[in-house]
């Protein structure tokens, strides 16, 4: 994220709907959790805990539940970064009528739809794959 710093100068208008904007993020989604940096690591390195722990058994239920997996580990991983390195998570993108928000918060908010999808199309494998 270091590259984006050139961004605290001002925005870039990419589009009229979409800048680049530099935001020091020090709380969770839509403003909560305000200065709660710590709290918010130990959330996140409990679900990168339990997603670990439990990866067999979710993969079991099959390939969106992978990917799900995949995803939120991916987006919680890079923001749990930021957060320590940083002290905050440092979000970019604009799209104006959205609060500003980073991709390891798209890759969190896909793995989360992935696992909704997947309440109504999987069930868990029975046995072991030929």
């Amino acid at each position: 994220m270091a590259a984006l710093f050139w961004l605290k100068e001002a925005p870039v208008e990419l589009f009229p709907f979409f800048h680049l904007r530099y935001v020091e993020n020090t709380g969770a989604a839509f403003g909560m959790m305000q200065n709660g940096n710590l709290w918010l690591i130990f959330i996140m390195l409990g679900i990168v805990a339990y997603l670990l722990k439990s990866w067999k058994e979710l993969c079991s239920y099959g390939e969106i539940v992978k990917w799900g997996c995949i995803f939120i580990l991916a987006g919680a991983l890079g923001n749990l970064y930021d957060r320590i390195t940083l002290g905050f998570v440092v979000d970019f993108l604009d799209f104006r009528i959205w609060p500003v928000f980073n991709v390891a918060d798209s890759f969190i908010t896909i793995g989360g739809c992935l696992f909704v999808i997947s309440l109504f199309t999987c069930k868990k494998e029975q046995g072991e794959k030929k």
